[in-house]
C-alpha cells in the first residue's frame, strides 16, 4: 500500500507564528495558525484537515458496504465535525460528530444503520482515532 504525506512548516512562537500545511499529492496547500485553531478564520487548521480525513474515509467506507450489501447508494453525503477542547491543562480531541445521509435505493432503515454503523468502525481512518469518542449520526434520504 502506497504512503501518504504532507509537510507542514511553522515560523514563530505559537501565540503570534504561522504555518502552512502542503499535502505531497498537490491537492491542498494553506495557511493555519493559532488564532484559526481557535476562532474563525479563513486559513485552515489540523482540525479541519482531520474532519475531512474521516468523513472522507467513513463515506468510501460506507459506499464499499453498502455495495457489498447489494445496497449501491445513489448519493452519501457526510460531515464530521472535530472537537478540540482542554481538559486539566492540555488540549483534546474528545467527539467527532459524523453526519451522514445517503439515498440508497431499496435498502430498509434497520440494514442502513447497520451498515453504516460497521463502515464506521471499519474505517481505517476511525480506527487511527479509536481513542477518541466518535458519534455518527445516519439519515437514509427518499430517492
Amino acid at each position: 500500500m502506497a504512503f501518504r504525506s504532507a509537510d507542514v512548516e511553522w515560523q514563530g512562537s505559537v501565540q503570534s507564528g504561522h504555518g502552512h500545511i502542503k499535502l505531497a499529492s498537490g491537492a491542498f496547500e494553506g495557511d493555519y495558525s493559532l488564532r484559526t485553531r481557535m476562532d474563525a478564520g479563513a486559513e485552515t487548521n489540523p482540525e479541519e484537515l482531520l474532519a475531512s480525513a474521516h468523513a472522507g474515509c467513513f463515506t468510501m467506507a460506507f459506499s464499499m458496504a453498502l455495495g457489498a450489501a447489494g445496497h449501491e447508494p445513489t448519493r452519501i453525503h457526510t460531515t464530521a465535525q472535530v472537537r478540540l477542547s482542554q481538559h486539566g491543562g492540555e488540549f483534546i480531541i474528545p467527539r467527532i460528530d459524523l453526519k451522514t445521509e445517503a439515498i440508497v435505493p431499496g435498502i430498509d432503515a434497520a440494514t442502513f444503520q447497520e451498515i453504516a454503523t460497521r463502515a464506521e468502525r471499519s474505517c481505517p481512518v476511525s480506527k487511527a482515532l479509536a481513542g477518541t469518542e466518535i458519534h455518527l449520526e445516519a439519515t437514509l434520504l427518499e430517492a
